[in-house]
Protein backbone atom coordinates (compact mmCIF):
# COMPACT_ATOMS: atom_id res chain seq x y z
CA UNK A 1 0.00 0.00 0.00
CA UNK A 2 1.09 3.59 -0.68
CA UNK A 3 1.37 6.46 1.70
CA UNK A 4 -1.16 7.25 4.16
CA UNK A 5 -2.20 11.17 3.62
CA UNK A 6 -4.57 13.82 5.43
CA UNK A 7 -8.31 13.75 4.73
CA UNK A 8 -7.65 17.18 2.87
CA UNK A 9 -5.10 15.53 0.73
CA UNK A 10 -7.25 12.84 -0.28
CA UNK A 11 -10.50 14.62 -1.17
CA UNK A 12 -8.46 16.71 -3.03
CA UNK A 13 -6.58 14.16 -4.41
CA UNK A 14 -10.37 12.20 -5.40
CA UNK A 15 -12.19 16.12 -6.03
CA UNK A 16 -9.21 16.25 -8.90
CA UNK A 17 -9.71 12.71 -10.51
CA UNK A 18 -13.24 13.57 -11.11
CA UNK A 19 -13.01 17.54 -12.24
CA UNK A 20 -12.80 16.88 -15.74
CA UNK A 21 -16.07 15.56 -16.06
CA UNK A 22 -17.82 16.70 -13.20
CA UNK A 23 -18.64 19.67 -10.98
CA UNK A 24 -18.57 19.41 -7.32
CA UNK A 25 -22.04 19.24 -6.64
CA UNK A 26 -22.20 16.26 -8.39
CA UNK A 27 -18.60 14.26 -6.82
CA UNK A 28 -19.26 15.28 -3.49
CA UNK A 29 -22.17 12.29 -3.64
CA UNK A 30 -19.57 10.12 -4.74
CA UNK A 31 -16.93 10.91 -2.79
CA UNK A 32 -19.11 10.71 0.86
CA UNK A 33 -20.47 7.91 -0.17
CA UNK A 34 -17.06 6.44 -1.34
CA UNK A 35 -15.71 7.38 2.09
CA UNK A 36 -18.50 5.66 4.07
CA UNK A 37 -18.05 2.43 2.25
CA UNK A 38 -14.39 2.13 2.98
CA UNK A 39 -15.19 3.48 6.63
CA UNK A 40 -17.78 0.02 6.99
CA UNK A 41 -15.12 -2.13 4.88
CA UNK A 42 -12.26 -0.89 7.42
CA UNK A 43 -14.39 -1.80 10.55
CA UNK A 44 -14.88 -5.05 9.13
CA UNK A 45 -11.78 -5.35 8.81
CA UNK A 46 -10.77 -3.98 12.17
CA UNK A 47 -13.45 -6.39 13.76
CA UNK A 48 -12.15 -9.35 12.47
CA UNK A 49 -8.99 -8.80 13.93
CA UNK A 50 -10.04 -8.57 16.84
CA UNK A 51 -11.91 -11.76 17.04
CA UNK A 52 -8.96 -13.73 15.70
CA UNK A 53 -6.87 -12.02 18.36
CA UNK A 54 -8.93 -12.89 20.99
CA UNK A 55 -11.05 -16.12 19.48
CA UNK A 56 -8.16 -17.88 17.68
CA UNK A 57 -5.13 -16.24 19.62
CA UNK A 58 -3.45 -14.20 16.54
CA UNK A 59 -0.62 -12.09 16.76
CA UNK A 60 -1.51 -8.82 17.18
CA UNK A 61 1.51 -7.55 15.74
CA UNK A 62 0.83 -9.84 12.53
CA UNK A 63 -3.13 -7.62 11.89
CA UNK A 64 -1.31 -4.24 11.93
CA UNK A 65 -2.38 -3.41 8.52
CA UNK A 66 -5.35 -3.32 6.41
CA UNK A 67 -3.66 -5.93 4.05
CA UNK A 68 -2.79 -8.21 6.57
CA UNK A 69 -6.70 -7.51 8.49
CA UNK A 70 -7.61 -8.74 4.69
CA UNK A 71 -5.56 -11.51 4.22
CA UNK A 72 -6.71 -13.35 8.09
CA UNK A 73 -10.22 -12.31 7.44
CA UNK A 74 -10.38 -13.90 3.95
CA UNK A 75 -8.38 -17.16 5.56
CA UNK A 76 -10.98 -17.54 8.25
CA UNK A 77 -14.10 -16.52 6.20
CA UNK A 78 -13.68 -18.63 3.43
CA UNK A 79 -12.74 -21.89 6.41
CA UNK A 80 -16.25 -23.39 6.72
CA UNK A 81 -15.38 -24.44 10.44
CA UNK A 82 -14.20 -21.11 11.09
CA UNK A 83 -17.14 -18.77 9.71
CA UNK A 84 -20.14 -18.81 11.25
CA UNK A 85 -18.71 -18.72 14.78
CA UNK A 86 -15.93 -15.80 13.49
CA UNK A 87 -19.20 -13.56 11.95
CA UNK A 88 -21.03 -14.47 15.51
CA UNK A 89 -18.15 -12.86 16.85
CA UNK A 90 -17.78 -9.84 15.27
CA UNK A 91 -21.19 -8.88 15.66
CA UNK A 92 -21.99 -6.57 13.09
CA UNK A 93 -24.59 -4.68 11.80
CA UNK A 94 -24.03 -5.56 8.91
CA UNK A 95 -22.22 -7.98 6.43
CA UNK A 96 -19.36 -7.43 3.86
CA UNK A 97 -17.62 -10.47 2.52
CA UNK A 98 -13.97 -10.61 1.89
CA UNK A 99 -14.24 -10.41 -1.62
CA UNK A 100 -16.53 -7.03 -1.36
CA UNK A 101 -13.65 -5.07 0.68
CA UNK A 102 -12.93 -1.55 -0.01
CA UNK A 103 -8.92 -3.33 0.62
CA UNK A 104 -9.81 -6.00 -2.35
CA UNK A 105 -10.71 -3.74 -4.66
CA UNK A 106 -7.63 -1.53 -4.77
CA UNK A 107 -5.86 -5.16 -5.29
CA UNK A 108 -8.08 -5.69 -8.45
CA UNK A 109 -7.72 -2.01 -9.37
CA UNK A 110 -3.67 -2.43 -8.55
CA UNK A 111 -3.55 -5.81 -11.29
CA UNK A 112 -6.10 -4.24 -13.45
CA UNK A 113 -9.01 -6.67 -13.20
CA UNK A 114 -11.34 -3.98 -11.24
CA UNK A 115 -15.00 -3.78 -12.59
CA UNK A 116 -17.57 -1.13 -11.87
CA UNK A 117 -19.86 -3.97 -11.87
CA UNK A 118 -18.35 -5.69 -8.69
CA UNK A 119 -18.25 -2.43 -6.54
CA UNK A 120 -22.20 -1.88 -7.27
CA UNK A 121 -23.10 -4.83 -6.59
CA UNK A 122 -21.13 -4.47 -3.42
CA UNK A 123 -23.30 -1.75 -1.79
CA UNK A 124 -26.27 -3.62 -2.60
CA UNK A 125 -25.24 -6.65 -0.94
CA UNK A 126 -24.31 -3.99 2.23
CA UNK A 127 -27.24 -2.55 1.87
CA UNK A 128 -29.10 -6.03 2.02
CA UNK A 129 -27.29 -7.19 4.85
CA UNK A 130 -29.52 -4.61 7.21
CA UNK A 131 -32.17 -3.11 4.64
CA UNK A 132 -33.67 -1.36 8.32
CA UNK A 133 -30.28 0.37 8.61
CA UNK A 134 -28.61 0.92 5.16
CA UNK A 135 -31.25 0.61 2.54
CA UNK A 136 -30.92 3.15 -0.27
CA UNK A 137 -28.09 4.93 1.34
CA UNK A 138 -25.96 4.50 -1.85
CA UNK A 139 -28.61 5.30 -4.02
CA UNK A 140 -26.72 8.19 -4.97
CA UNK A 141 -23.97 7.00 -5.98
CA UNK A 142 -24.29 6.25 -9.48
CA UNK A 143 -21.28 4.07 -10.83
CA UNK A 144 -22.84 4.26 -14.38
CA UNK A 145 -23.51 7.96 -15.01
CA UNK A 146 -22.59 9.32 -18.08
CA UNK A 147 -21.36 12.43 -15.80
CA UNK A 148 -18.34 9.84 -14.97
CA UNK A 149 -17.67 9.53 -18.92
CA UNK A 150 -19.48 8.44 -22.04
CA UNK A 151 -17.84 4.57 -22.28
CA UNK A 152 -18.43 1.95 -19.50
CA UNK A 153 -14.23 1.86 -19.60
CA UNK A 154 -13.70 5.77 -18.78
CA UNK A 155 -16.64 5.03 -15.67
CA UNK A 156 -14.51 2.06 -14.94
CA UNK A 157 -11.02 4.47 -14.58
CA UNK A 158 -12.54 7.34 -12.86
CA UNK A 159 -14.12 5.26 -10.45
CA UNK A 160 -10.48 3.06 -9.83
CA UNK A 161 -9.24 6.84 -9.74
CA UNK A 162 -11.42 7.89 -6.60
CA UNK A 163 -10.93 4.79 -5.02
CA UNK A 164 -6.99 4.61 -5.32
CA UNK A 165 -7.21 8.61 -3.85
CA UNK A 166 -9.17 7.48 -0.82
CA UNK A 167 -7.63 4.36 -0.03
CA UNK A 168 -4.34 6.68 1.20
CA UNK A 169 -6.94 7.64 3.94
CA UNK A 170 -6.46 5.91 7.56
CA UNK A 171 -9.63 6.49 8.93
CA UNK A 172 -8.37 5.18 12.05
CA UNK A 173 -5.92 8.07 12.28
CA UNK A 174 -8.59 10.72 11.71
CA UNK A 175 -9.56 12.84 14.03
CA UNK A 176 -12.87 14.02 14.30
CA UNK A 177 -16.35 13.71 12.34
CA UNK A 178 -15.27 12.38 9.08
CA UNK A 179 -18.16 12.58 7.10
CA UNK A 180 -18.90 16.03 8.72
CA UNK A 181 -15.06 17.14 8.06
CA UNK A 182 -15.18 15.48 4.52
CA UNK A 183 -18.12 17.55 3.98
CA UNK A 184 -17.37 21.07 5.15
CA UNK A 185 -13.69 20.90 3.51
CA UNK A 186 -15.52 20.22 -0.12
CA UNK A 187 -18.08 22.98 0.68
CA UNK A 188 -15.43 25.58 1.48
CA UNK A 189 -12.96 24.15 -1.17
CA UNK A 190 -15.10 24.11 -4.33
CA UNK A 191 -17.77 26.65 -2.99
CA UNK A 192 -18.26 27.98 -6.14
CA UNK A 193 -19.30 24.96 -7.83
CA UNK A 194 -21.26 23.46 -4.77
CA UNK A 195 -23.47 26.57 -4.72
CA UNK A 196 -26.01 27.36 -2.49
CA UNK A 197 -27.43 23.93 -2.85
CA UNK A 198 -24.81 22.09 -0.90
CA UNK A 199 -24.44 24.69 1.87
CA UNK A 200 -27.72 24.96 2.77
CA UNK A 201 -27.98 21.86 4.79
CA UNK A 202 -24.82 22.53 6.26
CA UNK A 203 -24.32 24.45 9.50
CA UNK A 204 -20.51 25.67 10.27
CA UNK A 205 -18.91 23.64 13.56
CA UNK A 206 -18.83 27.13 15.29
CA UNK A 207 -22.84 27.72 14.55
CA UNK A 208 -23.49 24.78 15.77
CA UNK A 209 -21.63 24.35 18.95
CA UNK A 210 -23.33 28.05 20.29
CA UNK A 211 -26.80 25.99 19.01
CA UNK A 212 -26.06 23.29 21.10
CA UNK A 213 -24.37 24.61 23.98
CA UNK A 214 -27.86 27.06 24.53
CA UNK A 215 -30.03 23.86 24.24
CA UNK A 216 -27.96 21.97 26.59
CA UNK A 217 -27.77 24.31 29.28
CA UNK A 218 -29.03 23.65 32.71
CA UNK A 219 -31.02 20.66 31.63
CA UNK A 220 -31.01 17.50 33.60
CA UNK A 221 -29.90 14.61 30.78
CA UNK A 222 -28.94 11.96 33.48
CA UNK A 223 -32.41 10.05 32.19
CA UNK A 224 -31.52 10.37 28.37
CA UNK A 225 -32.25 13.47 26.56
CA UNK A 226 -34.17 14.00 23.62
CA UNK A 227 -33.10 15.87 20.70
CA UNK A 228 -34.80 16.99 17.57
CA UNK A 229 -34.03 19.33 14.60
CA UNK A 230 -36.95 19.30 11.69
CA UNK A 231 -34.03 20.33 9.11
CA UNK A 232 -31.12 18.17 10.23
CA UNK A 233 -29.40 18.70 7.00
CA UNK A 234 -26.33 16.34 6.93
CA UNK A 235 -27.14 15.57 11.08
CA UNK A 236 -24.49 17.26 12.25
CA UNK A 237 -26.60 19.72 14.68
CA UNK A 238 -27.84 16.33 16.06
CA UNK A 239 -24.51 15.10 16.71
CA UNK A 240 -22.95 17.93 18.66
CA UNK A 241 -25.52 17.03 21.42
CA UNK A 242 -23.11 14.80 22.37
CA UNK A 243 -20.67 16.66 23.69
CA UNK A 244 -22.86 18.80 26.14
CA UNK A 245 -25.25 16.47 28.27
CA UNK A 246 -24.54 14.28 30.98
CA UNK A 247 -24.83 10.62 29.53
CA UNK A 248 -24.47 10.96 25.72
CA UNK A 249 -25.02 7.64 25.14
CA UNK A 250 -28.42 7.80 26.05
CA UNK A 251 -29.41 10.84 23.73
CA UNK A 252 -32.48 9.71 21.67
CA UNK A 253 -31.84 11.33 18.05
CA UNK A 254 -34.87 12.85 15.74
CA UNK A 255 -34.66 14.49 12.85
CA UNK A 256 -36.49 15.04 9.33
CA UNK A 257 -34.88 16.14 6.01
CA UNK A 258 -36.56 16.69 2.95
CA UNK A 259 -33.40 16.36 0.08
CA UNK A 260 -32.92 12.09 -0.12
CA UNK A 261 -29.51 12.45 -1.02
CA UNK A 262 -28.72 14.65 1.95
CA UNK A 263 -31.17 12.34 4.50
CA UNK A 264 -28.84 9.62 3.80
CA UNK A 265 -25.81 11.71 4.42
CA UNK A 266 -27.29 11.99 8.38
CA UNK A 267 -28.05 8.41 8.22
CA UNK A 268 -24.65 7.29 6.86
CA UNK A 269 -23.21 9.95 9.96
CA UNK A 270 -25.12 8.40 12.35
CA UNK A 271 -23.85 4.77 11.78
CA UNK A 272 -19.99 6.15 11.58
CA UNK A 273 -20.47 7.98 14.99
CA UNK A 274 -21.64 4.64 16.75
CA UNK A 275 -25.07 5.78 17.14
CA UNK A 276 -27.15 2.78 18.08
CA UNK A 277 -29.77 1.55 15.61
CA UNK A 278 -32.79 1.89 18.45
CA UNK A 279 -31.43 5.69 19.14
CA UNK A 280 -31.77 7.16 15.59
CA UNK A 281 -35.42 8.60 14.02
CA UNK A 282 -34.85 9.83 11.04
CA UNK A 283 -37.18 10.51 8.55
CA UNK A 284 -37.22 11.68 4.95
CA UNK A 285 -40.11 14.37 3.99
CA UNK A 286 -41.33 18.00 3.97
CA UNK A 287 -41.43 19.29 7.43
CA UNK A 288 -43.61 21.75 6.57
CA UNK A 289 -45.97 19.76 4.78
CA UNK A 290 -47.63 17.46 7.13
CA UNK A 291 -46.47 17.25 11.15
CA UNK A 292 -44.13 14.90 12.45
CA UNK A 293 -43.63 13.01 14.99
CA UNK A 294 -47.16 12.34 15.50
CA UNK A 295 -47.39 8.85 16.75
CA UNK A 296 -44.80 8.24 19.18
CA UNK A 297 -42.91 11.03 21.15
CA UNK A 298 -43.86 14.09 20.13
CA UNK A 299 -42.06 16.60 22.83
CA UNK A 300 -38.38 16.87 22.86
CA UNK A 301 -35.74 17.82 25.25
CA UNK A 302 -34.33 20.50 22.86
CA UNK A 303 -35.13 21.78 18.90
CA UNK A 304 -31.86 22.85 17.11
CA UNK A 305 -32.86 24.07 13.79
CA UNK A 306 -30.96 26.04 10.76
CA UNK A 307 -33.44 25.74 8.30
CA UNK A 308 -33.32 27.42 4.48
CA UNK A 309 -33.90 31.12 4.99
CA UNK A 310 -37.04 32.90 3.27
CA UNK A 311 -37.90 29.44 1.66
CA UNK A 312 -41.34 29.32 -0.03
CA UNK A 313 -44.31 27.29 1.43
CA UNK A 314 -47.95 26.65 0.88
CA UNK A 315 -49.18 28.65 3.41
CA UNK A 316 -52.94 27.10 2.95
CA UNK A 317 -55.29 28.11 5.10
CA UNK A 318 -56.16 24.77 6.20
CA UNK A 319 -53.06 25.08 8.03
CA UNK A 320 -54.42 27.14 10.17
CA UNK A 321 -56.53 24.63 12.10
CA UNK A 322 -53.15 22.44 12.41
CA UNK A 323 -52.07 22.44 15.67
CA UNK A 324 -48.78 23.75 15.31
CA UNK A 325 -49.73 27.43 13.74
CA UNK A 326 -53.60 27.36 15.35
CA UNK A 327 -53.08 29.37 18.40
CA UNK A 328 -51.47 32.53 16.20
CA UNK A 329 -54.17 33.34 13.91
CA UNK A 330 -51.70 34.25 10.85
CA UNK A 331 -49.55 32.16 9.24
CA UNK A 332 -45.84 32.80 8.14
CA UNK A 333 -46.10 34.18 4.31
CA UNK A 334 -46.32 32.35 1.32
CA UNK A 335 -42.99 33.80 0.22
CA UNK A 336 -41.18 33.48 3.46
CA UNK A 337 -41.30 30.41 5.60
CA UNK A 338 -39.01 31.44 8.73
CA UNK A 339 -41.73 31.75 11.11
CA UNK A 340 -43.46 27.94 9.42
CA UNK A 341 -40.04 26.24 10.68
CA UNK A 342 -39.85 27.96 13.81
CA UNK A 343 -43.47 27.29 15.35
CA UNK A 344 -42.68 23.66 13.89
CA UNK A 345 -39.94 23.36 15.94
CA UNK A 346 -41.52 25.14 18.80
CA UNK A 347 -44.41 23.07 18.96
CA UNK A 348 -42.43 19.97 19.44
CA UNK A 349 -40.68 21.27 22.64
CA UNK A 350 -40.99 19.59 26.06
CA UNK A 351 -41.97 22.62 28.66
CA UNK A 352 -39.23 22.32 30.71
CA UNK A 353 -36.95 22.27 26.67
CA UNK A 354 -34.96 24.68 24.96
CA UNK A 355 -34.85 25.79 21.29
CA UNK A 356 -32.11 27.43 19.38
CA UNK A 357 -32.79 28.15 15.86
CA UNK A 358 -30.80 30.07 12.72
CA UNK A 359 -32.86 32.88 10.95
CA UNK A 360 -32.34 35.80 8.93
CA UNK A 361 -32.36 38.92 10.53
CA UNK A 362 -35.68 40.00 8.62
CA UNK A 363 -37.87 37.81 11.24
CA UNK A 364 -36.88 40.29 14.06
CA UNK A 365 -38.95 42.96 12.15
CA UNK A 366 -41.01 42.65 9.27
CA UNK A 367 -44.55 43.15 10.32
CA UNK A 368 -47.99 42.06 8.92
CA UNK A 369 -48.44 38.58 9.44
CA UNK A 370 -44.73 37.67 11.15
CA UNK A 371 -45.30 40.62 13.04
CA UNK A 372 -48.31 38.93 14.91
CA UNK A 373 -46.57 35.84 15.61
CA UNK A 374 -43.54 38.07 17.04
CA UNK A 375 -45.86 40.01 19.34
CA UNK A 376 -47.98 37.14 20.35
CA UNK A 377 -44.51 34.85 21.09
CA UNK A 378 -43.24 37.77 23.18
CA UNK A 379 -46.73 38.30 25.33
CA UNK A 380 -46.12 34.59 26.35
CA UNK A 381 -42.93 34.80 27.22
CA UNK A 382 -41.51 32.25 25.05
CA UNK A 383 -38.52 35.04 22.88
CA UNK A 384 -35.56 34.33 25.73
CA UNK A 385 -32.48 35.10 23.35
CA UNK A 386 -31.75 36.98 20.21
CA UNK A 387 -28.30 36.54 19.31
CA UNK A 388 -26.91 38.36 16.04
CA UNK A 389 -24.30 36.75 14.24
CA UNK A 390 -21.29 38.02 11.92
CA UNK A 391 -21.86 37.92 8.18
CA UNK A 392 -20.67 35.96 6.00
CA UNK A 393 -19.96 33.01 7.54
CA UNK A 394 -22.31 30.48 6.54
CA UNK A 395 -21.33 28.48 3.10
CA UNK A 396 -24.58 29.22 1.43
CA UNK A 397 -25.27 33.11 1.86
CA UNK A 398 -22.91 36.05 2.73
CA UNK A 399 -26.28 37.87 4.59
CA UNK A 400 -26.36 37.92 8.44
CA UNK A 401 -28.28 35.84 10.20
CA UNK A 402 -29.07 35.17 14.04
CA UNK A 403 -29.83 32.46 16.88
CA UNK A 404 -33.18 33.08 18.39
CA UNK A 405 -33.42 30.99 21.33
CA UNK A 406 -37.07 29.65 22.60
CA UNK A 407 -38.44 28.79 25.86
CA UNK A 408 -42.10 27.72 27.36
CA UNK A 409 -41.72 27.73 30.86
CA UNK A 410 -40.20 31.29 31.53
CA UNK A 411 -41.31 33.06 34.28
CA UNK A 412 -40.39 36.15 32.95
CA UNK A 413 -41.07 38.18 29.41
CA UNK A 414 -37.56 39.71 28.88
CA UNK A 415 -35.74 39.08 26.31
CA UNK A 416 -31.54 39.24 25.92
CA UNK A 417 -30.12 40.49 22.81
CA UNK A 418 -26.31 39.81 21.97
CA UNK A 419 -24.86 41.36 19.15
CA UNK A 420 -21.83 39.02 18.32
CA UNK A 421 -21.71 40.49 14.43
CA UNK A 422 -17.80 41.48 15.56
CA UNK A 423 -17.30 38.33 16.98
CA UNK A 424 -15.08 36.91 14.43
CA UNK A 425 -11.77 36.39 12.44
CA UNK A 426 -11.39 37.25 8.74
CA UNK A 427 -11.06 34.55 6.24
CA UNK A 428 -10.36 34.06 3.27
CA UNK A 429 -13.37 32.90 2.01
CA UNK A 430 -15.56 32.71 4.79
CA UNK A 431 -15.18 34.48 8.09
CA UNK A 432 -15.46 32.17 11.30
CA UNK A 433 -16.02 32.42 15.06
CA UNK A 434 -13.04 31.14 17.12
CA UNK A 435 -13.01 29.73 20.62
CA UNK A 436 -12.79 33.06 22.39
CA UNK A 437 -15.69 33.98 20.13
CA UNK A 438 -17.98 31.13 21.64
CA UNK A 439 -17.37 31.13 24.60
CA UNK A 440 -17.67 35.22 25.16
CA UNK A 441 -21.03 34.77 23.95
CA UNK A 442 -21.84 31.68 25.53
CA UNK A 443 -20.78 33.55 28.84
CA UNK A 444 -23.16 36.45 28.23
CA UNK A 445 -25.70 34.31 27.19
CA UNK A 446 -25.38 32.45 30.89
CA UNK A 447 -25.33 35.33 32.78
CA UNK A 448 -27.79 37.84 31.48
CA UNK A 449 -26.11 41.14 32.83
CA UNK A 450 -25.99 44.63 30.44
CA UNK A 451 -22.59 44.71 28.68
CA UNK A 452 -21.95 47.85 27.14
CA UNK A 453 -22.04 47.92 23.33
CA UNK A 454 -22.42 43.87 23.44
CA UNK A 455 -25.93 42.69 25.03
CA UNK A 456 -28.89 44.58 26.86
CA UNK A 457 -31.35 42.76 28.86
CA UNK A 458 -34.74 44.24 27.34
CA UNK A 459 -37.87 44.07 30.02
CA UNK A 460 -41.35 42.87 28.37
CA UNK A 461 -42.23 47.10 28.52
CA UNK A 462 -39.17 48.09 26.50
CA UNK A 463 -39.84 45.70 23.82
CA UNK A 464 -43.62 46.86 24.12
CA UNK A 465 -42.58 50.69 23.54
CA UNK A 466 -40.67 49.23 20.55
CA UNK A 467 -44.22 47.77 18.93
CA UNK A 468 -42.87 44.24 19.41
CA UNK A 469 -39.59 45.01 17.02
CA UNK A 470 -36.27 43.10 17.61
CA UNK A 471 -33.90 44.39 15.76
CA UNK A 472 -30.40 44.10 17.55
CA UNK A 473 -29.75 47.89 16.95
CA UNK A 474 -32.74 49.01 18.65
CA UNK A 475 -31.69 47.50 21.90
CA UNK A 476 -27.63 47.20 21.98
CA UNK A 477 -25.81 50.59 20.81
CA UNK A 478 -22.95 49.79 19.16
CA UNK A 479 -22.08 53.39 18.11
CA UNK A 480 -19.04 54.70 18.32
CA UNK A 481 -18.34 58.30 18.39
CA UNK A 482 -14.95 59.43 15.70
CA UNK A 483 -12.35 61.31 17.56
CA UNK A 484 -12.61 64.86 17.06
CA UNK A 485 -10.66 66.49 14.40
CA UNK A 486 -7.50 68.38 15.06
CA UNK A 487 -7.63 71.23 12.76
CA UNK A 488 -4.30 72.13 13.32
CA UNK A 489 -2.70 68.71 12.06
CA UNK A 490 -5.00 69.29 9.23
CA UNK A 491 -3.27 72.51 8.44
CA UNK A 492 0.35 70.95 8.95
CA UNK A 493 -0.80 68.03 6.52
CA UNK A 494 -2.02 70.10 3.96
CA UNK A 495 1.11 72.48 3.98
CA UNK A 496 2.97 69.96 3.96
CA UNK A 497 1.16 67.79 0.51
CA UNK A 498 1.35 71.41 -1.20
CA UNK A 499 5.10 71.57 -0.91
CA UNK A 500 5.36 68.16 -2.10
CA UNK A 501 2.77 68.62 -5.38
CA UNK A 502 5.25 71.72 -6.01
CA UNK A 503 8.18 69.67 -5.82
CA UNK A 504 6.67 67.28 -8.16
CA UNK A 505 5.32 70.08 -10.49
CA UNK A 506 8.78 71.52 -10.79
CA UNK A 507 10.81 68.45 -11.13
CA UNK A 508 8.44 67.41 -14.14
CA UNK A 509 8.70 71.04 -15.78
CA UNK A 510 12.58 70.21 -15.52
CA UNK A 511 12.06 66.65 -17.51
CA UNK A 512 9.81 68.00 -19.78
CA UNK A 513 11.80 71.14 -21.08
CA UNK A 514 14.77 69.06 -22.01
CA UNK A 515 12.15 67.21 -23.90
CA UNK A 516 12.49 67.56 -27.85
CA UNK A 517 11.49 66.05 -30.86
CA UNK A 518 12.09 66.65 -35.01
CA UNK A 519 8.56 66.49 -35.47
CA UNK A 520 6.64 69.75 -35.71
CA UNK A 521 3.59 68.77 -34.37
CA UNK A 522 4.91 66.76 -31.41
CA UNK A 523 7.30 69.74 -30.31
CA UNK A 524 4.20 72.22 -30.69
CA UNK A 525 2.25 69.82 -27.80
CA UNK A 526 5.11 69.46 -26.09
CA UNK A 527 5.31 73.70 -25.89
CA UNK A 528 1.33 74.06 -24.90
CA UNK A 529 2.00 71.16 -21.88
CA UNK A 530 4.52 73.58 -20.81
CA UNK A 531 2.70 76.39 -20.86
CA UNK A 532 -0.32 74.63 -18.98
CA UNK A 533 2.36 73.68 -16.22
CA UNK A 534 3.41 76.95 -15.79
Amino acid sequence: MSEEKTLEQVLWDSADAMRGSMGAGNYMNYALGLIFYKYLSDVTLERAAQTLIQDNGDDPETLQTLDQRQDAYAKAYNDPELREDLLYSMDMDYQIPPDKTFTVFLRQIADHTFQLVDLEQAFRDVEQSNPTLLAHLFDDVDLHSTKLGPTPQKQNEVISSVLVALGKLNLDSHQGDVLGDAYEYLISTFAADTGKKAGEFYTPQPVAKLLTKFVAYRQNSHDGFTIYDPTMGSGSLLLNIRKYVDEPTKVMYYGQEINTATYNLARMNMIIHHIPQANQHLRNADTLDADWPTDEITVFDGCVMNPPYSAKWSAASGFLQDPRFASYGVLAPKSKADYAFLLHGFYHLKDSGTMAIVLPHGILFRGAAEGKIRQKMLECGYIHAVIGLPANIFYSTSIPTCIVVLKKNKTDRDVLFIDASKEFTKAKAQNTMEPQHIEKIFKAYTERKDQEKFCHLASFEEIKQNDFNLNIPRYVDTFEEEAPIDLAAVTDELQTVDKEIAASEAELKTMLTDLTSSDEKTLADLQKLLALLK
